[in-house]
């Protein structure tokens, strides 16, 4: 055989045998994740598996709360699992209940409530306590989620504001549906919720942020699940969430990186 020929075939064996390694190390990374981190993730998730040749399956549901899809909830299940983006609240929860590596905590960004109403409505003035209070007053129905932001609305701020019992009356948190879904339908005429997760939704037009004398910054954290099979993939995923890079993609969902100031 001629010599040309033997080295064809030798490199032919080679790039083979190296697509064959690639393959074989190409992980598939079970994610579990909060929708308000979603905008910023999936812009990012892209470059992530292009870069590694790793494949990344995504589930999601809220932070926190009753519903089935909520992430606690389905780690719960037992549902297959190897990194879990979730509020700090829920995720140092799961790290004291031995569902997630405690060394593995790694905070991704800091995320602000926004409020919403109907594309084309009026907008109510929240640029201060007073005014944020009378426009709860005056709106014919609010919404807000069953995870952080709505929790706290509900049990944090809304005691601390001293709200009417007309207010509360009108007022109803909603499991797991987006708020600004139930805005743009016209169930709810003024609607809270993180401002990622208001963005994306058309049908509305985002009012602003509540005022920061009344805000809650919500950390928004990632952490490897103890029962995880690909550790070292999920590793790397959260590494490339909350390197510099990623900072552009959490800024224009509506958040900011976690080491901003």
């Amino acid at each position: 055989m001629k010599t040309s020929s033997l080295i064809s075939q030798a490199l032919l064996i080679a790039v083979a045998f190296m697509l064959f390694v690639t393959a074989a190390a190409a992980a598939e990374i079970q994610v579990m994740s909060s929708a308000g981190f979603k905008a910023a993730y999936l812009e990012l998730i892209a470059e992530f598996e292009r870069t590694t040749g790793n494949k990344v399956v995504n589930a999601w549901g809220p932070s926190m709360g009753e519903t089935p899809q909520a992430v606690p909830n389905r780690i719960a299940r037992g549902e297959l699992v190897d990194v879990v983006i979730v509020v700090g609240e829920a995720m140092d929860k799961l790290v004291k209940d031995g569902k997630i590596v405690p060394s593995s905590r790694t905070d991704l960004a800091r995320s602000l409530i926004g409020a919403a109403v109907r594309a084309g409505a009026p907008k109510p003035d929240l640029s201060n306590v007073d005014s944020f209070k009378l426009a709860l007053e005056n709106a014919k129905s609010i919404a807000y989620s069953d995870s952080a932001s709505g929790v706290y609305i509900q049990n944090v701020l809304y005691p601390r504001l001293g709200v009417s019992d007309a207010t509360k009356a009108k007022s109803k948190m909603i499991p797991a549906d987006p708020v600004g879904e139930i805005v743009a339908r016209g169930d709810a005429e003024l609607g809270f919720q993180q401002l990622s997760e208001l963005k994306p939704v058309p049908g509305i037009d985002i009012v602003g942020l509540i005022p920061a004398d009344i805000q809650k910054v919500t950390i928004f954290a990632a952490g490897i699940s103890v029962t995880a099979r690909e550790p070292d993939a999920g590793a790397a995923l959260i590494k490339f969430l909350a390197a510099p890079a990623a900072a552009a993609a959490i800024e224009k969902s509506g958040m900011e990186p976690a080491g901003a100031k």
